[in-house]
């Protein structure tokens, strides 16, 4: 279990805050939905999550733990793909999915997990080849398989679905809806409300660093749709 509790976050040398009193829990198979419009404060909250940023006032806990007592310890079980993966340009596809193996100490199984998910992305003979010669899309696949090897307990994903192509989109869901079932966390932002609707059994929806409304999708979105729902808050 994620539990976020009273989480504000207020930059160096502003008095406003870039997120408040954000209260955000996600169990065990969750496939948890985030949305906002930009600037809301969806990425801070992502990374302050995963330990980029810091914060200034409340507790993140994460599978009983806080994040700022054990900093490593949760890392090693979470994932995170942001929306503009920085990858190690000068290595091949397959040297870096195995650089990230060795750090997570993925064990005799890596080779039939890399093969897996390069073979469902179909870039696994792209693998030989340098990072710097990939397209924005095959980046994204390669940062996903990336998060996926090493069997997270948490997958924090920021616009994950941008720059894939309909098969890929297909594929990715498909991927995430398997890991749920073997009790994963996901967490991830998107712009895509269809895409949020159908897919995520919760969401939460932050407006000026705030969470407006969170639960479980249906209850959210009452009779409507979620973008009914999102049009009327952001009225």
């Amino acid at each position: 279990m994620l539990e976020i509790k009273k989480l504000s976050k207020t930059y160096n040398g502003s008095n406003k805050k870039a997120i408040e009193d954000v209260n955000i829990t996600i169990e065990d198979g969750d496939i948890y939905g985030f949305i906002g419009p930009n600037g809301a404060g969806k990425s801070t909250t992502i990374k302050c999550i995963v330990g980029i940023l810091d914060f200034n006032e409340g507790e993140i806990i994460f599978e009983g733990e806080s994040i700022k007592n054990n900093p490593l310890k949760s890392k090693q079980k979470m994932a995170y793909v942001p929306d503009n993966p920085d990858l190690y340009e000068h290595l091949s596809g397959i040297e870096y999915l195995n650089f990230i193996c060795d750090i997570y100490g993925v064990g005799k199984e890596k080779d039939e997990l890399i093969h897996r998910y390069a073979s469902l992305f179909g870039i696994e003979k792209d693998l030989a080849n340098p990072v710097k010669t990939y397209s924005h899309g095959m980046k994204q696949k390669l940062a996903l398989i990336s998060a996926f090897v090493h069997k997270p307990r948490l997958l924090i994903l920021d616009e994950p679905f941008v720059g894939l192509d309909p098969k890929a989109t297909h594929d990715l869901k498909e991927i995430l809806k398997d890991l749920c079932k073997d009790g994963t966390m996901i967490f991830f932002s998107s712009h895509v409300l269809e895409i949020v609707e159908k897919f995520c059994n919760k969401i939460a929806i932050i407006k000026d660093g705030r969470i407006v409304a969170s639960g479980y999708t249906d209850d959210v979105k009452g009779n409507g749709s979620l973008e009914d729902t999102f049009m009327e808050l952001f009225e």
